[in-house]
């Protein structure tokens, strides 16, 4: 008898899903707490954005190989000792005492989240049926949206409050109670048959995926040229694709003898259409909100906190979309129409968000763009993840989770690495045209070192983004009072204007993927479900 016959599904849903959201939380929650980190461990620029790399690092190099261990040992017990791992890393790092000892325990959060978050998926699956799943998706697509709003929110109370070392300790108690809820409830089901686990794809694909991770990640620092000696970003990115080749090519000879990455989960047409396109969504959503989080905070001046609930009204609106998404009405649809109905929205609410920003906007001007791909997100998780798995077989599951969530891991690591670039291009050129506008309003003899200024720091346009808004221009000393005024507002309109310059083209590149996503669905994805092929049930694990 299937031990999925005898739990409770709902209760096991909401195990996942508190374990998930607290990995979807810490992406997010520690951003707000930079400055404290600078102050309290005295960490440098270089340490503190190793503080959020090393977790997203360790989580998307290691998704695939977890998402097989998840089929080898157990999918329950993966996500158990993903959260024990989680829990004891938010502990480290919460005592850290510098910042090499913070990055470490960072990463190992990342190694924690990494085991857990393809379990979910695996589990669901194996008690939901096709049928009664799309419920169960929108709830992680309404995860994701909250994590966005909550992390600064709570980050932020908590920073202010009781200090950056709560971000890590609030973890603590929440892990404890969800790892006694998984061991209590969340069945231990596995495939009816054993699996090994394939050492040398393993290594490969840890080693290709780091180089090329790393190298995205990394690359914008480095101006893409050398890391240290004659190490540059272009050959670690290229020895990262060789490795992935490689492991590809020895995965093709090792398809009949349990490789890490059975080809047969890209046989289903829909699985890879919507591998790509969850690929274009783990793009949209940082390439859409790391130029906003900047401009929010630093343009328009507000503090973390009051951003994330600018932006609450997304997740809002996501929430009450999913719930149509899953109604009678939504099911008539269609799970591609409904697709590509949300896919366009979410296009069409940030393009309104686009054309809306300005130096002068008013937070709550961008709220119909909000509503707008709030909606549009709410109609695209369901559809996506019932297409995903409509015919996967259960022995598949746990890779095939590894693989959906590495794709669209992937897929932030690219915008986090193409849009900051495009950003800070646009931004190096936008401040030296607008210092050389700017500067006929002030004295003959102040005008050349204020475009020297903002032409020097163009080329560190993210560092000023983050939040100097044009206060490094020197104030000579002596100067008058109100020449002085006058020039502090010059350079802050200067920073402000410029960056709504650079901002504007630079979302146009996750806009096209959104829409090019849409379009590959509304070609390529099958309307239509067929018969699952003779599945390999899950069942209790099997004895010594």
């Amino acid at each position: 008898m299937s031990s999925s016959s005898r739990v409770n599904p709902w209760a096991v849903l909401v195990v996942l899903a508190l374990g998930l959201f607290m990995t979807l939380l810490d992406l997010t929650i520690v951003n707000i707490a930079i400055p404290s980190l600078v102050d309290g461990i005295h960490a440098s620029l270089d340490q503190v954005l190793w503080v959020l790399n090393a977790y997203s690092l360790a989580y998307a190099v290691l998704l695939i190989t977890s998402g097989r261990l998840g089929d080898v040992l157990g999918p329950r017990n993966l996500f158990v000792a993903g959260l024990v791992v989680f829990t004891a890393a938010s502990v480290f790092s919460g005592l850290a005492q510098d910042p090499t000892q913070l990055i470490v325990g960072r990463a190992i959060q990342g190694v924690g989240a990494a085991m857990l978050a393809p379990q979910s998926l695996a589990i669901l699956l194996g008690i939901f049926p096709p049928e009664r799943r799309g419920p169960v998706f929108a709830v992680f697509g309404i995860l994701a949206g909250v994590a966005v709003v909550a992390g600064p929110t709570v980050g932020g109370f908590l920073v202010s409050n009781v200090g950056w070392r709560w971000i890590f300790f609030v973890n603590v108690p929440l892990g404890v109670v969800v790892v006694i809820a998984a061991l209590a409830i969340v069945p231990d089901l596995r495939p009816g048959r054993r699996h090994r686990l394939d050492l040398l794809g393993v290594a490969l694909a840890t080693a290709g995926l780091f180089c090329l991770v790393f190298g995205l990640i990394e690359g914008q620092r480095y101006d893409w040229g050398t890391v240290t000696g004659a190490l540059t970003i272009p050959e670690i990115i290229g020895a990262g694709v060789a490795l992935l080749l490689v492991f590809l090519v020895t995965q093709a000879l090792r398809q009949g003898r349990e490789p890490l990455l059975p080809f047969a989960v890209f046989r289903d047409r829909n699985f890879t259409v919507m591998g790509l396109v969850l690929c274009a969504m783990g793009f949209a959503v940082v390439g859409l909100y790391l130029p906003l989080t900047i401009y929010y905070q630093s343009v328009l001046g507000l503090s973390a906190i009051a951003a994330g609930l600018t932006v609450a009204v997304q997740p809002l609106a996501m929430l009450f979309s999913s719930g149509f998404a899953n109604s009678p009405a939504g099911a008539r649809l269609g799970a591609k129409r409904a697709l590509v109905l949300g896919l366009l929205l979410l296009a069409a609410g940030s393009a309104f968000i686009a054309w809306t920003a300005r130096a002068d906007s008013g937070r709550w001007d961008f709220v119909p763009g909000l509503v707008l791909s709030g909606i549009g997100m709410g109609f695209i998780w369901t559809p996506v993840f019932n297409l995903a798995t409509r015919d996967l077989r259960p022995d598949l599951a746990g890779v095939a989770s590894g693989v959906l969530n590495t794709i669209q891991e992937l897929g932030a690591v690219v915008a986090s690495a193409s849009v900051g670039a495009l950003l800070q291009n646009r931004l190096a050129t936008s401040l030296h045209d607008q210092a050389v506008a700017s500067s006929h309003r002030l004295p003959d003899q102040f005008q050349a070192p204020f475009v020297a200024a903002f032409s020097g720091a163009a080329g560190h346009g993210l560092e000023i983004g983050a939040g100097q808004t044009g206060s490094s221009v020197p104030v000579p000393p002596g100067l008058p009072a109100p020449v002085a005024q006058e020039l502090t507002q010059l350079a802050h309109s200067t920073f402000t204007h410029a960056f709504v310059a650079a901002m504007r083209p630079t979302l146009v590149l996750p806009i096209a993927v959104i829409v090019a996503a849409a379009l590959l669905v509304a070609v390529a994805a099958r309307g239509r479900a067929r018969s699952v092929p003779e599945p390999v049930p899950y069942e209790e694990p099997m004895s010594a």
